[in-house]
C-alpha cells in the first residue's frame, strides 16, 4: 500500500500533467482554426483543377503523344510510396493510421512481386516504418523547421518526385495522408499522382465530359499542367494533414485532460481513505496505551 507521501506526490504529478495537456489542447484548438481554414479554402481550387484536368486527360488518354505523366511508363513494376505524416506526436492515432495504410499497401505490392520504394515526409512516418521497411527508404523530407506549410514546400517535394520519375526510378507514385473531416474524424487516404488519375467533383474518374476546344492542343496543355497537378495534389495533402494533425491532437489532449481529472479524483479518494486509516490506527494505539496504564 502506497504511503501518504507517495500518494500526495502522485496527485501533484498528475495535476502538473493535466496542466500541460490542457495547455496543449488550447494551442491545438488555436492552430486548428487556421489549418482548417487553409484546407477548406484549397478544396474548391483542387476540385475545379481536377475537373478541368479530367476532361483534358479523357480526350488525350490513349494518344501516342500523351505526356508520360498521364500515360505512364507502360509498366507498374516499381512503386514509390510517399508517406506524409507529422513531425510531432501526441496526436492520437493520426500518424499510426497513415503508417498502417502505407504498410498494408507495401505488403500487398511485395506479395504481388512488385518493387517498393518509400519516401517519407515527416519524422513520425519514418520512425513508424523504419523497423519493417527501412531498407526500402529512398529519401526523407524534413519539415520540422517549417512553421507554416506553403506551396513552395509542396513544389520542392513535387520537383524531387518528378526528377525521380524522369530518371526512371519508379513507374507509379502514390501519396498517403489523412483527409480532414472534423475534430474527431480524419480519414487515412491513398491517392495515385503518377500516372495522373483525376477525379471529378462527384468522385468519378475522368470519362465523358463537356466538349471544349483548346488552343494549343490538349497534349501541350497537359504537358504544362500535369507537373503543377502533382504539386497541387501534394500541397492539398499537406494542408489536409495539417488540419487532421491539429484536430487529432486537440481530441487526444482533451481525452488526456479528462483522464487526468478522473485519476486525480481516484487518487484523492485513496489518499483520504489511507489518511483516515492512519489516524484510526494512531487513535487505537493511544487508547490501547492508556488502557494498559
Amino acid at each position: 500500500m502506497p504511503s501518504l507521501k507517495d500518494l500526495k506526490n502522485r496527485i501533484e504529478s498528475v495535476k502538473s500533467t493535466r496542466k500541460i495537456t490542457k495547455a496543449m489542447q488550447m494551442v491545438a484548438a488555436a492552430k486548428l482554426r487556421r489549418a482548417q481554414d487553409a484546407a477548406e479554402q484549397s478544396r474548391p481550387y483542387t476540385e475545379r483543377f481536377n475537373a478541368v484536368m479530367a476532361g483534358l486527360s479523357a480526350s488525350a488518354q490513349g494518344s501516342d503523344t500523351a505526356p508520360r505523366l498521364l500515360s505512364g511508363t507502360g509498366s507498374d513494376q516499381v512503386h514509390l510510396l510517399v508517406v506524409m505524416t507529422a513531425e510531432r506526436g501526441l496526436c492520437g492515432g493520426f500518424n499510426a493510421n497513415i503508417a498502417k495504410l502505407a504498410r498494408l499497401r507495401a505488403s500487398e505490392l511485395k506479395a504481388q512481386g512488385k518493387t517498393v520504394k518509400i519516401l517519407t515526409v515527416g519524422k513520425k512516418g519514418r520512425d513508424a516504418l523504419r523497423r519493417d521497411y527501412g531498407d526500402l527508404f529512398v529519401d526523407h523530407v524534413d519539415l520540422s523547421e517549417v512553421k507554416r506549410v506553403g506551396y513552395a514546400d509542396a513544389q520542392a517535394i513535387a520537383k524531387d518526385i518528378l526528377s525521380r520519375f524522369d530518371a526512371g526510378d519508379f513507374d507509379v507514385a502514390t501519396i498517403f495522408y489523412s483527409k480532414f473531416h472534423s475534430v474527431i474524424s480524419q480519414e487515412p487516404t491513398a491517392q495515385q499522382i503518377i500516372p495522373a488519375s483525376f477525379e471529378t467533383e462527384d468522385g468519378e474518374e475522368a470519362g465523358a465530359s463537356t466538349l471544349y476546344e483548346y488552343e494549343p492542343s490538349e497534349e501541350a496543355i497537359l504537358a504544362d499542367l500535369l507537373p503543377r497537378g502533382v504539386a497541387t495534389a501534394i500541397f492539398s495533402a499537406l494542408l489536409e494533414n495539417g488540419a487532421s494533425e491539429q484536430g487529432a491532437r486537440m481530441s487526444a489532449m482533451d481525452n488526456a485532460t479528462r483522464n487526468a481529472g478522473e485519476m486525480i479524483d481516484k487518487l484523492t479518494i485513496e489518499y483520504n481513505r489511507t489518511r483516515q486509516a492512519v489516524i484510526t490506527n494512531e487513535l487505537i494505539e493511544i487508547i490501547s496505551g492508556a488502557e494498559a496504564l
